[in-house]
């Protein structure tokens, strides 16, 4: 093969294209699409300010548009003044926060993604059947925080296969598991097996915790990989999901980068690469994605493929408050007139 060279026209010559290799699925799933347009829609339909406890995704980009519109981000509730609105962000919220809230005599608004609710289920489900909870997941992070709250006193967080050896319990044969959405597959199914091996009576679920969304884009990145010398992907350094996307990549044997936006290519990173790999975490605009594939294009990559492992054809149902004024809003966009139903 001709030696590669820096020069878009000299790289035009040579017997193969330089591709971009995008991964489908990719960016927004369906839990951050309908906490996002939630948040659009009580813009609407109460005015600002519209009150989001924590980020509603973690994507700055998201937020930044929205505080355009008249959100305020806070993690305090203290700062929410008493009968505000108030929307939980996708990652959810402990009953104490849930309480507080009451207390304030806040309006609220939940967007927490229903796959988070639905572990938060499991959890008070597997108490009330006389059993503790291990949770797989990552100190700190804001959807944890909200899980084990579910049942303080009743909970261990791991994080690691290691950690589990350490691991003190009441009554080993009264456990049960539940992990985080947006985990490594790979590396959830190993901690599981560590937990299996010295809790052989723990309860499992009948599948992962982790969200279909998460587990769809792993395996397209894992793909990615296997075929492009360089993955970007694109994503906040705060999102759980996006960082675990990195680590599938460089897993498979890719050089992988986490980036924001375009601005984040750094030139030398694919000076001789032939086939780059883009892909977005589940909290990414598309936008932010376009316009990286525009740079590298700038940058000799002449040919774009997409790379599809799966459909998505998720959607949940906005919440009951919602709905009405999500008809007026289709029915503005069909040209209907804007007549309630």
């Amino acid at each position: 093969m001709p030696a590669r060279r820096g020069n878009a026209t000299l790289q035009a010559m040579s017997s193969q294209q330089r591709t971009i290799l995008v991964a489908s699925p990719r960016g927004f799933c369906a839990g951050v699409s309908y906490a996002v347009e939630i948040v659009n829609l009580a813009l609407e339909r109460y005015g600002a300010p519209v009150y989001v406890r924590h980020e509603i995704v973690h994507n700055r980009h998201v937020v930044q548009d929205l505080r355009a519109k008249g959100a305020v981000f806070v993690d305090d509730l203290a700062l929410v003044p008493a009968g505000s609105l108030l929307i939980f962000s996708a990652h959810g919220v402990s009953p104490a926060v849930r309480n507080e809230a009451k207390a304030r005599a806040l309006r609220v608004i939940d967007a927490t993604c229903p796959l988070v609710t639905r572990v938060h289920l499991q959890v008070l489900r597997h108490v009330r059947d006389g059993n503790e909870v291990v949770m797989i997941g990552h100190r700190g992070h804001v959807e944890v925080e909200g899980t084990m709250g579910q049942a303080p006193g009743h909970m261990y967080l791991v994080e690691t296969a290691a950690e589990v050896e350490k691991l003190e319990v009441v009554d080993p044969d009264h456990l049960a598991v539940v992990t985080q959405t947006t985990l490594s597959v790979d590396d959830t199914r190993g901690v599981i097996e560590a937990l299996r091996a010295r809790f052989p009576n723990i309860r499992t679920p009948p599948k992962d915790d982790i969200c279909y969304a998460t587990q769809n884009r792993q395996g397209a990145v894992k793909a990615l990989a296997r075929q492009a010398e360089v993955v970007f992907v694109i994503g906040s350094p705060t999102s759980s999901n996006a960082n675990r996307l990195v680590e599938v990549a460089r897993n498979e044997g890719a050089g992988a980068h986490l980036i924001e936006s375009f601005e984040g290519v750094d030139p030398a990173c694919v000076a001789t690469a032939q086939c780059v790999g883009v892909t977005s975490g589940a909290s990414t605009p598309e936008v932010l994605v376009q316009q990286t594939i525009a740079r590298l294009q700038q940058l000799g990559f002449t040919a774009v493929r997409n790379l599809e492992t799966v459909e998505e054809h998720v959607n949940f149902p906005l919440p009951r408050e919602l709905r009405r004024i999500d008809q007026i809003v289709e029915s503005r966009e069909t040209g209907d007139g804007g007549r309630e139903s």
